[in-house]
């Protein structure tokens, strides 16, 4: 009888400090799962991510922009597990039709969208021919420090390893977390975080192909987290001069393409059609073929702004140094590309119309 009696004061004994050590550990276990996940927002545009094809090997001829903003999170139930994502589909179109109004009520939306405090980070789904114009035009823009991720695909939806699900994944567990914050608007493809400044898509159709061959990506996205390496040091987002917030239209800025035996055709074509700036994608360091020497000059002295860039897709475009900027008044782009000089001088011509203002522009974004 003694021995049952010592039996059960022990299980006892245990059985109170089992629930002692229960009850001290419960606040950090409630602690653990009231773990905030970050607010983000899905802005779908449409482009090959939200595209469809006949069956699963088409990945090419398919049809752009057919999928909606709620089946493209549908698809990754994984999302919830690193997000709290609300979706809007703010228009639906291949990204070779994007225009400038298109830019403009996007940077609007994503600037309220980050006004507001419940709102950590914006994702926008984008076709990829002109996701690197998009992306370079909200970093002059974008009105917060807060992420802002721009993400593609290079296979439909429907084909065999879709490329859209990674990506779109990645792109929300970047758009939410502290590392992104502050570093302008990213570009993440392929598991590679990119500078909307300096990348471009190199490559047709293959899925590596967006890349910043000069300066070099800024990260990677592995094992569910973001690892930077460098980031820019050109002026963007919250630190730029630009103001959309009350622009219906953008000024219209072209691009002439330089070639051997080129002619003033183009050029006299834009401006008759009310071109406001030119930019000359020129051969090497931007040059300026003897033939287009007057041309560009009597375009000059009609107010039209002149931004010499390079065809080459590398390099910086030296000033004074295929042609005479200061003689001619004109400006150089720097490293910017012909399709990112254009989205800075549409910019650059809501502010000024004076040639060396417009080029401290391009040495500081």
């Amino acid at each position: 009888m003694l021995n049952n009696k010592l039996y059960f004061c022990t299980r006892l004994m245990f059985g109170a400090l089992a629930m002692g050590n229960l009850v001290a550990s419960a606040p950090a276990y409630a602690q653990t799962a009231q773990v905030q996940l970050p607010n983000v927002v899905i802005l779908a545009t449409g482009g090959t991510i939200a595209g469809s094809g006949a069956d699963s090997t088409t990945t090419i001829g398919y049809t752009s922009a057919t999928i909606g903003v709620e089946r493209l999170i549908a698809a990754v139930p994984e999302l919830k597990k690193v997000a709290n994502v609300k979706g809007e589909q703010v228009f639906q179109i291949a990204s070779e039709s994007m225009t400038n109004d298109h830019w403009l009520k996007l940077a609007k939306r994503v600037n309220t969208l980050l006004a507001q405090p419940n709102v950590d980070g914006i994702v926008i789904t984008h076709g990829t021919d002109t996701i690197e114009e998009t992306a370079y035009f909200l970093d002059l823009t974008v009105k917060s420090s807060k992420p802002v991720v721009v993400v593609g695909a290079m296979r439909p939806s429907t084909a065999i390893s879709a490329d859209g699900p990674v990506n779109l994944y990645n792109a929300v567990l970047l758009a939410g977390s502290k590392e992104a914050v502050g570093k302008g608007v990213l570009v993440t493809l392929n598991d590679q975080i990119n500078a909307a400044r300096e990348v471009t898509k190199t490559n047709t159709s293959t899925t590596d192909t967006f890349k910043s061959p000069e300066l070099g990506m800024l990260g990677y996205m592995q094992g569910n987290k973001a690892y930077f390496y460098r980031q820019s040091t050109r002026k963007h987002t919250a630190d730029t001069e630009f103001d959309i917030s009350a622009l219906d239209t953008l000024p219209q800025v072209d691009i002439v393409y330089g070639y051997a035996n080129m002619n003033r055709l183009a050029l006299d074509a834009f401006i008759a059609g009310g071109a406001k700036g030119i930019i000359q994608a020129g051969v090497g360091d931007g040059s300026v073929a003897a033939q287009m020497k007057t041309p560009l000059l009597e375009a000059r002295k009609k107010g039209v702004q002149i931004v010499r860039s390079s065809r080459v897709g590398q390099g910086i475009v030296a000033r004074n140094g295929e042609a005479n900027d200061d003689e001619m008044d004109t400006v150089v782009s720097d490293t910017l590309n012909p399709q990112k000089a254009r989205i800075l001088l549409m910019l650059a011509l809501t502010k000024t119309n004076n040639a060396k203002d417009i080029q401290r522009m391009f040495y500081s974004y």
